[in-house]
């Protein structure tokens, strides 16, 4: 597999300040029609930006959530073709385009149907209540699904393309990452892991840490 065969889903909220430092680092490896940001009804400068900057877009008409925008993302490209695989990254510049390479490379190394960024915890920028919460959910979703994972929260991930139409998800929020790594593996389809560079800056965090803590304890008790 090359560049040319891989699309991407950016969820975007509110990232109107950060989006063209991204597209512009995501054309160095994809053309502008291998590009989809979901504006998740962006209350900032975001619609304005992206119809500048000359890539695929979808906008929700109100905020509904990241898992709904990734849902979104999914959907426009299964109808659409030819390509092997999604790559899906966060808006805020914290997945760097440069990494892209990496995922091509694990991928036809062969062996995986899903590739997961695993970002590295110490001796980082990573803030030390998010090196603490990765730490336990990390641990938490690996005993789940009784397989051994690096970084189950990293939204930097590649999906083959069957993953991404056999699996099907319901949660809209941030939680919809757990609930889709889970259901893969329940699949019995493969994941692996590349290493990615923790980037962390002044970004907002669109998170509110009890309400996303509730729904990834529900997401991860669920009977799949």
């Amino acid at each position: 597999m090359n560049a040319s065969e891989i699309v991407v889903v950016v969820p975007a909220l509110n990232a109107g300040r950060t989006l063209p430092g991204l597209v512009d680092g995501l054309r160095q490896h994809l053309a502008p029609e291998q590009i989809l940001v979901v504006d998740d009804g962006s209350s900032d400068q975001t619609p304005v930006v992206l119809s500048r900057l000359g890539v695929m877009s979808h906008r929700h008409p109100s905020t509904r959530g990241k898992g709904a925008a990734l849902r979104t993302g999914f959907e426009w490209w299964s109808a659409r073709g030819p390509w092997r695989a999604l790559v899906t990254m966060d808006a805020d510049l914290q997945h760097r385009p440069e990494d892209l390479p990496v995922f091509v490379e694990r991928w036809n190394r062969g062996g995986c149907d899903m590739i997961v960024g695993s970002r590295q915890r110490l001796r980082s920028t990573m803030p030390l209540t998010r090196v603490l919460s990765n730490t336990v959910t990390s641990a938490l979703v690996s005993a789940r699904c009784s397989s051994p994972l690096l970084d189950t929260q990293c939204g930097y991930r590649l999906l083959s393309r069957e993953v991404v139409e056999t699996i099907r998800f319901e949660a809209n929020g941030f939680e919809a990452e757990t609930e889709i790594l889970i259901r893969v593996l329940v699949k019995k389809f493969r994941v692996a892991s590349v290493p990615v560079q923790t980037v962390y800056g002044n970004e907002t965090s669109h998170m509110t840490p009890w309400h996303t803590t509730q729904q990834f304890i529900a997401v991860l008790f669920r009977d799949y």
